[in-house]
């Protein structure tokens, strides 16, 4: 179980605050803070004209249209709407590595997304997994919620092996909106990373990665005779660490990243890989680049 740490301090907010600030001016002529919805309503942003049927609203008829065309014309308006963010933390045993410790790091970046989310008034839920659904935040809404967000990320105990298809697929057969799926993990999983992606991708959510490293994952400094244990499964295997193996390992790890990148590329997803020593605050702005975050 990870212990309680001060990592949502004052400095943090006002990182987060240079962040909400910084995506409005960079991102204000590309993407806008609030989704619009695809339906015409009677939002404040106006959209369209349709002809005027009987139980319209009378206050939106377009009067100098009338004069003009002797037609009744309703006026119709972009309907704001809150988009459902879904953050799903990876709580596994193998985040705990790193220094920091990829979970320590991946609960950084999923309270600044988080307030970013509540500033644009999206609603937002927090869903840490493992072998299965550990718990929700359920969804908050406003600026003022990130501190509840804050609580519960500091709350959240690690542990065990990672399970994403079980854990997304329990949580997505429910009655869910459609809405952003983040997906901050390691993606160290037995089934592979494909599966619970791909349920996501099967509820139709819009999906964004964000992989995260320790220093010892892309490169361990390992000698000599030893025994490996896997953190999540306890499986023990005696190796020789040779200038080779590390080198073979180096290898397939490159790959497994690359297959990750490459299937978000083939879906349109987003993705963005980290090391834990990255600062958070430079790569939320390049989460914000992709254009997934904003729109």
């Amino acid at each position: 179980m990870t212990k309680t740490v001060s990592l949502f301090d004052d400095e943090f907010l006002k990182k987060l605050e240079y962040l909400s600030i910084l995506s409005k001016r960079l991102f204000a002529g590309q993407f806008k803070a609030e989704r619009r919805a695809m339906r015409r309503g009677t939002g404040l942003e106006f959209a369209d004209y349709r002809q005027y049927v009987a139980g319209d609203d009378f206050r939106h008829l377009d009067w100098k249209a009338y004069l003009r065309l002797n037609r009744l014309i309703l006026r119709l308006f972009e309907e704001e709407e809150d988009l459902p963010i879904y953050m799903f933390l990876d709580s596994s045993q193998s985040m705990t590595y790193g220094d920091p410790t990829k979970f320590d790091y991946g609960r950084r970046v999923a309270a600044a997304l988080c307030y970013i989310g509540l500033s644009n008034l999206d609603r937002v839920n927090v869903i840490p997994y493992a072998d299965k659904v550990r718990g929700e935040l359920r969804p908050q809404r406003g600026k003022g919620r990130i501190f509840r967000v804050f609580r519960f990320l500091e709350e959240i105990a690690t542990g065990g092996q990672t399970d994403a298809r079980e854990s997304f697929k329990t949580y997505c057969t429910e009655t869910r909106r459609r809405g952003l799926a983040v997906v901050i993990s390691d993606f160290f999983d037995v089934s592979g990373f494909q599966t619970g992606l791909d349920i996501l991708r099967h509820f139709k959510h819009d999906i964004f990665v964000v992989h995260i490293a320790s220093h010892e994952d892309v490169e361990p400094q390992l000698k000599g005779e030893l025994v490996l244990v896997d953190s999540e499964n306890n499986v023990s295997r005696e190796v020789t660490v040779t200038p080779s193996l590390l080198a073979s390992y180096k290898a397939e790890y490159n790959r497994f990243c690359t297959d990750i990148e490459s299937y978000c590329s083939k879906y349109q997803l987003g993705y963005v890989r980290t090391v834990t020593d990255f600062p958070f605050e430079e790569l939320v702005l390049k989460v914000f680049r992709q254009g997934r975050f904003l729109k």
